[in-house]
Formats: C-alpha cells, structure tokens, sequence
C-alpha cells in the first residue's frame, strides 16, 4: 500500500474535506478516519445528524477498501445507528472481512469521543481494474 498515492487519490474527496475528516491510520484492508462534530453536522434534534456518520463510515469503508491500490467502488451498503453520539471527534474504523478478485467486504464501527459505538456499517466493493495511481496519474495531468 503506498500511502502518498491513497493520499492523493481521496484529495479529490471534497465531501470528506466539507466534513472535516481526517485519515489517521490507513493499513492494507483497514482504515481509521476521524470527524469532528460541527454544527454544521447537526440535526433537529442538536445530535450528530444521520447522514453525517453514514458520510464518515462510508469514507472510512472507501479508504480501507481502495487501500490495496485497486478502485474500488461501493456495491452494497447498510448501517445500523445504535445511539446518538456524545458532543466532540466521532472515529470510524475499517477492517477487511473478505477480498477476493471482484469483491471485497468490510465492517466500520463508529464509536464517540467516550469510546461508544454508535453506528456499525458493512459494505461489500466491486473491484475494478483501474490502480489509483493511474486515477492520481490522470488527475495530474488534466490540471
């Protein structure tokens, strides 16, 4: 895995910048992303708003997955909210459940500033043929 490539790859994603994430540990099929809560993340209820953590695990899920260097795009996806978050940084973590030539499975838990899990996600990724190198390399030169 070759993280200045995974860097470059996902500086492309401005909905993880808008939402303020952060790539604090990448591995081959894992990946830890954080999110701080914002008022922007807010919902009605002055919690951390549904779509806001989706965003957060489906990035981590995103992260872990393209981290073999191959595109791969999200399939299949569900999320389970177990409670609402306490105030402060959300922390969603990847692992690989499974890889093979075309799929690849993996879990993210999201867990608040006190260490509990408010959110689990599992989502399945069609392997594509194309490296991010090649996406990064394209991106480079288009400008």
């Amino acid at each position: 895995m070759d993280r200045a490539v995974l860097d470059a790859y996902f500086s492309g994603d401005e909905l993880a910048k808008a939402l303020e994430m952060t790539i604090t540990e990448v591995g081959t099929g894992t990946a830890t992303v954080t999110m701080p809560i914002r008022t922007m993340h807010l919902n009605g209820l002055g919690k951390a708003h549904g779509g806001a953590i989706f965003s957060l695990a489906d990035f981590c899920f995103a992260v872990a997955a393209n981290s073999h260097g191959q595109v791969s795009v999200a399939a299949t996806v569900n999320i389970t909210f177990l409670r609402p978050p306490a105030d402060g940084i959300l922390t969603a973590r990847a692992i690989e459940i499974q890889r093979g030539r075309r799929l690849g499975t993996y879990d993210v838990d999201v867990t608040d500033e006190r260490g509990k899990k408010i959110a689990v996600f599992r989502g399945t990724v069609a392997i594509m043929e194309e490296t991010l190198a090649g996406v990064v390399e394209k991106r480079t030169a288009q400008g």
